[in-house]
């Protein structure tokens, strides 16, 4: 039944409910014509980096820190952590080794001392020292003269020092104080009842106090330190909001802040493409002001505009803005850069109409509905280290894997400009979460975290890849006054992408009946809604990574014990029980009786898990819009729900799941993954998100073949043009002898005009006897190369090869193949695309 139709959706209601006052794009905006050319730009005020290397030292007081030298010091680089620190002095042993987190613990309950000297830099003028960011509670001095202190990880601190800088050597000193610490009885939920919640105290990364992966609460000046100079009026947060994607019109709003009331100048600006290749354009516009301070809102036009959009849908383009003030009595100008995108976002509602309870779901970006494929984003590393490098890993994996969305979930961080500058790049869409989690919000400060939802919500708002702020995760009452305020910031410093109180609330579920539950694998081939924010399995990393984390007396013992290393690097650190929740998984696939089995098990688990109820999803477009499984990537090496493991590498999960999210799909859907002896009549769907089956003629092919591989019946549906999003081809049918045999195998695949453009197996039947799926009759594979960037992988032998995959265990980390875990007719040759080639082997289920 259809549900009575409402004039409002919760999106309304809530905004309501926030009452906010305008947004930076709600007033009368002044029209300004964009000329071709660029413009000259000043430099600006002067910028001096204090990053590299500082000097550490652990305790001593205010007064011995503050008035001697510390000969004891050891080197610290900044950005980065106290524990990177120890770990880079040999002070401590890798805390992702074995159990050497809890020896690095101790670490981070003690007082740290930091200290920078450095020359007062020549030519420049009302000088700041702005540090991006301190975890977590920190006092500054300069000069002995004491700055100020500070508590919350995720705000800028900023202390203007013109006055108590002095000519020649000056010395910052940072005191660190030690991780927060507070011993729960039942606060936020019974689950944390012992565990140290000093986190509620504050804003920190919430993922490494213990309840799930490390316990490793990390300490240290983890973004940049920088003095700055002023200039005579300073461009304030410049913000690019479009305003409408097919005519190319954007917004510019900013607030211009004098150094004193009265002045006047010309903001001058030079638009370019910043990804693609295109014609400059730039303008200038004269702004006086009676005040201090005066914001100003410019609307133009941008010629031939190229939209940005997300993974599949097109390219990811993006604009640079240069801007500059230039005041009229020449006074120092200003300068700033940032990148945007010509992009809109607006939720609409789901197929049976607005509800007041529930939240417009459907995702349309630039006016065109979209199924979220995606996945939750976790914190990348424990001790603070946020390379671009490590970034991009995980970032083109994810790209590569046609993920559209990452949820930045609320146990984690406002995430960084690194991380953003490649979503942006990479068109991958991004739910931000605050970091609250499970009513931690009605606990932790007010102050703090309006803070931080003030300060990343401006430096964040111009990413077209952030389409969505998240008040925080999993919290059965999303209500009060931090999420009023949270709401409230959303619509009065953006308005332009949509706020959600709370995750899964007002129509998305997050599900874990398989795995916490410990329900058969088969449920999740049920698991319905309209969004899921969150589902999914844990499982153990490639062998390779399991042995870099084991200490050498514990590896090849099985089964482990359960106070070692490997139950110690599982979620919860084994407190729920995981080996054995793992274990009742991997008996579906292999005997339990060793360590590799072990790992297959889990993996296997895993990928049968997630990949039917994310095709599920698809299927049921539009009354389904969106499947976020959890999770992509880890905080430190271990066993978690993770697809791709701490140091980068992919787990069989990730290569089943990137088969499931292409864009151009053909999939089976299944009531069972046992149907020995049954009937069935198999639901066959095409997917097409990108309309890629336009104008051209399709075939689908469906085939099952038995525990000898033999082809026992197939089926082709036939088609030409455009499909849509979701169409039901028909049924795959098998009759109850062709079912009767452990393991059954089903490939679909998708040709285009004689092309194969899909394919991908099934395994079902495989529980009644143990390993069957990797005890088929044998086949033979060779691989060539061909040139550096291809490999050709054959199969020589009379069957099919199962789950062809290659093996590079000393480059797993950064290897990366365009296909992986595939199914390989007899006689068949197939050229994969990868980044490297040396070092490769192939394989598959069923050859050596």
């Amino acid at each position: 039944m259809t549900k009575n139709r409402t004039i409002e959706s919760l999106d309304q209601v809530d905004k309501a409910a926030f009452n906010p006052g305008p947004s930076p794009m709600d007033g009368t905006a002044t029209l300004v014509t964009l000329q071709i050319g660029g413009r000259e730009h000043p430099t600006g005020p002067k910028v001096i980096s204090l990053d590299g290397v500082w000097e550490l030292a652990e305790g001593g007081s205010e007064t011995e820190r503050l008035s001697s030298d510390w000969p004891e010091s050891i080197p610290v680089g900044v950005p980065g952590s106290v524990h990177t620190a120890l770990l880079t002095a040999g002070k401590i042993p890798d805390p992702y080794v074995g159990l050497n987190d809890v020896i690095a613990k101790e670490e981070s309950f003690k007082t740290w001392w930091l200290k920078r000297t450095f020359q007062r830099p020549q030519g420049i003028s009302s000088e700041r020292i702005v540090f991006g960011g301190i975890c977590d509670s920190c006092t500054i001095w300069l000069n002995g003269e004491k700055l100020g202190s500070h508590k919350g990880m995720f705000a800028e601190i900023a202390f203007r020092v013109s006055s108590r800088l002095v000519d020649g050597e000056n010395s910052l000193i940072v005191k660190l104080n030690p991780a927060p610490f507070r011993l729960s009885d039942k606060e936020p939920n019974e689950f944390f009842t012992g565990m140290n919640v000093g986190w509620l105290d504050t804003a920190v990364i919430n993922n490494i106090f213990g309840w799930h992966y490390i316990n490793l609460p990390t300490i240290g000046i983890w973004r940049s330190v920088r003095i700055k100079g002023a200039p005579a009026v300073r461009i304030d947060h410049p913000f690019v909001a479009t305003k409408d994607t097919g005519a190319g019109v954007v917004c510019l709003h900013t607030t211009l802040s004098g150094d004193r009331r009265g002045w006047s100048g010309q903001l001058v600006g030079s638009i370019k493409p910043d990804n693609f290749e295109g014609t400059a354009y730039g303008f200038s516009h004269h702004v006086t002001s009676e005040k201090d301070a005066t914001t100003v809102l410019l609307e133009f036009v941008i010629p031939e505009a190229k939209p940005w959009w997300p993974v599949d849908h097109g390219d990811p383009n993006l604009y640079r803005l240069k801007l500059s003030f230039i005041p009229d009595d020449g006074g120092i100008p200003d300068y700033t850069e940032v990148t945007f995108g010509i992009r809109t976002i607006e939720m609409l509602p789901l197929a049976d109409g607005p509800d007041p309870d529930t939240y417009n779901w459907t995702f349309a970006i630039n006016g065109k509905p979209v199924f979220i494929k995606g996945t939750n984003w976790c914190t990348m590393d424990a001790l603070l280290r946020f390379e671009s490098e490590r970034y991009d890993r995980f970032l083109s994996l994810a790209r590569d894997s046609h993920i559209r969305l990452l949820r930045a979930w609320g146990s984690g961080m406002p995430e960084t400009d690194e991380f953003y500058g490649l979503t942006d790049r990479y068109g991958i869409m991004v739910l931000q979460e605050w970091p609250t989690a499970w009513n931690s919000h009605k606990i932790q400060p007010f102050e703090i975290l309006e803070e931080t939802v003030r300060h990343n919500t401006l430096r964040l708002r111009n990413h077209p890849s952030l389409v969505m702020w998240g008040a925080g995760n999993e919290s059965n009452d999303p209500t009060g006054p931090v999420i009023d305020m949270m709401g409230r910031i959303s619509y009065e410093l953006d308005g332009t992408r949509p706020f959600h109180r709370g995750e899964p609330w007002g129509g998305s579920i997050h599900n874990y009946d398989v795995y916490w539950g410990r329900q058969p694998l088969y449920r999740n081939l049920h698991l319905t809604a309209p969004f899921i924010g969150e589902f999914g399995l844990a499982s153990v990393p490639n062998n390779e990574t399991v042995q870099r984390y084991l200490p050498d007396q514990e590896k090849g013992r099985w089964p482990p014990p359960s106070d070692g290393s490997f139950a110690h690097h599982m979620p919860v650190f084994n407190q729920k029980g995981d080996l054995a929740i793992m274990s009742q998984y991997v008996a579906d696939f292999v005997p339990n009786n060793s360590m590799q089995n072990f790992i297959l098990g889990t993996q296997m688990a895993q990928a049968t898990g997630i990949r039917h109820t994310l095709e599920l999803a698809r299927t049921r477009w539009p009354e389904a819009t969106g499947a976020v499984y959890y999770k992509l990537n880890d905080n430190n090496p271990a066993a978690s729900w993770s697809t791709v493991d701490w140091y980068g590498v992919p787990k069989l999960a990730y290569h089943i799941i990137r088969q499931s999210f292409r864009p151009l799909h053909a999939c089976v859907l299944f009531e069972r993954l046992s149907s020995v002896g049954e009937a069935l009549s198999l639901p066959v769907y095409l997917l097409d998100d990108a309309n890629a089956l336009e104008g051209s003629n399709w075939w689908v092919i469906v085939r099952a073949y038995n525990s000898d591989l033999q082809k026992v019946e197939d089926n082709e549906f036939t088609g030409s043009g455009a499909v849509g999003q979701v169409i039901k081809l028909g049924t795959f049918n098998l009759t109850a002898d062709q079912t009767q045999t452990i393991p059954l195998l089903i490939v679909t695949e998708v040709r285009q005009n004689d092309e194969l453009k899909d394919r991908t197996f099934y395994w079902i039947n495989y529980t009644g006897v143990q390993g069957c799926l990797f005890d088929l009759p044998r086949t033979q594979l060779s691989l060539m190369t061909e040139g550096t960037n291809s490999l050709i992988v054959s199969n020589t032998g009379n069957k099919p090869a199962l789950a062809v995959h290659f093996v590079c265990p000393s480059i797993s980390d950064t290897f990366t193949p365009a296909d992986s875990f595939f199914w390989l007719d007899a006689g068949e040759q197939r050229k994969i695309a990868v980044n490297q080639t040396d070092g490769v082997l192939v394989t598959a289920w069923n050859s050596d």
